[in-house]
């Protein structure tokens, strides 16, 4: 069914007994319950000419009416001047070192004045002159992502064939992916792989899990760069590389050892450490740079290897608590 302005439908009278936004949802393609649910309770939808109510059930016969097109119009990210640090670029992509706290694109159910602001496809969109299509108008040249508060390097397709080319190779694991990861604790070995599969957690939906049966395979290896003891406790800076790329997987697979990543409190970092007469120290993001990632150049097969640095906010952190032993 293609929705106008204003829809219009009759309850057949087999439906009888449904709850209208049960209905709804059925009879209107690719819209989900909780739209309807939201058009129901702004007024948008008529039963017989009269606002419905959210708790209405139905008899069969009723005529309604939809005041506005049921589906949203489709997104499309919007280019913004935005800073970036662009590592490598040439005519086929772009390495860009992303800060912390920049989202990489737009999640579902975005609005360009909610979550479509401040993205970095938005600041892609506004520095480079073409970017692949693949992604779509949402995720125009993205191929891999970072965690909003995870911050480093991630390569940029500016043509299809370079994103289809670059995608391949994650998909056959060439691309090198090195993190630099501090964690709570003292992890009992120098050097070790985690493989636990990942999947999302069923009671906090915003998290993943290595608990949960029927996960994805996911592969990461640690080791151990320096061990740390402060006033603010046992902390280990880890190199990690990542043979998967499966949401938040360093962090669910660091966690799951018992060392989480400070700063992440998803995962059980505390926000604040305070330890006797150290005070309190914190970190407004979560420890974790993707400072090294190596590939084969799309077009010339040239093999690619890019760094950056920890940023400011990390090595200053780094700093206080070696300040403090």
């Amino acid at each position: 069914m293609t929705e106008l302005a204003t829809t219009t439908i009759t309850v057949p009278q087999g439906h009888a007994g449904k709850r209208l936004d049960q209905f709804l949802a059925m009879q209107l393609e690719d819209i989900s319950r909780a739209r309807v649910q939201e058009l129901i309770a702004s007024e948008k939808v008529l039963v017989d000419g009269t606002v419905a109510k959210p708790s209405i059930k139905l008899r069969g016969g009723e005529q309604i009416t939809v005041l506005v097109p049921a589906a949203r119009p489709a997104l499309r990210a919007i280019a913004e001047n935005i800073p970036l640090d662009i590592v490598y670029e040439d005519d086929d992509l772009a390495v860009v070192n992303k800060p912390a706290g920049m989202m990489v694109h737009a999640g579902a159910g975005a609005t360009e004045d909610q979550r479509n602001r401040g993205t970095l496809v938005n600041a892609l969109l506004h520095h480079f002159a073409t970017l692949s299509s693949v992604g779509g108008e949402m995720r125009p040249g993205i191929v891999h992502r970072l965690d909003k508060e995870t911050s480093g390097l991630i390569v940029v397709a500016k043509t299809d064939a370079s994103h289809r080319k670059l995608a391949a190779q994650f998909a056959r694991r060439q691309v090198k992916k090195t993190y630099l990861a501090l964690v709570h604790g003292w992890p009992k070995k120098d050097a070790g792989t985690i493989a636990a599969s990942i999947t999302r957690d069923r009671v906090r939906r915003t998290r993943m899990t290595t608990r949960a049966i029927g996960g994805r395979e996911a592969l990461s290896h640690y080791r151990v760069l320096r061990r740390l003891k402060t006033s603010y406790g046992n902390f280990t800076l880890l190199e990690v590389k990542i043979d998967t790329g499966r949401t938040h997987q360093i962090r669910v697979h660091l966690s799951s050892l018992g060392h989480p990543v400070v700063g992440d409190a998803l995962y059980g970092a505390p926000r604040e450490i305070r330890v006797g007469r150290a005070g309190a120290i914190s970190l407004s993001r979560n420890f974790l740079h993707a400072a090294e990632l190596s590939f084969s150049h799309p077009r010339t097969g040239q093999k690619l290897a890019l760094q950056a640095p920890l940023p400011p906010a990390l090595q200053s952190f780094l700093d206080a608590l070696n300040k403090n032993p």
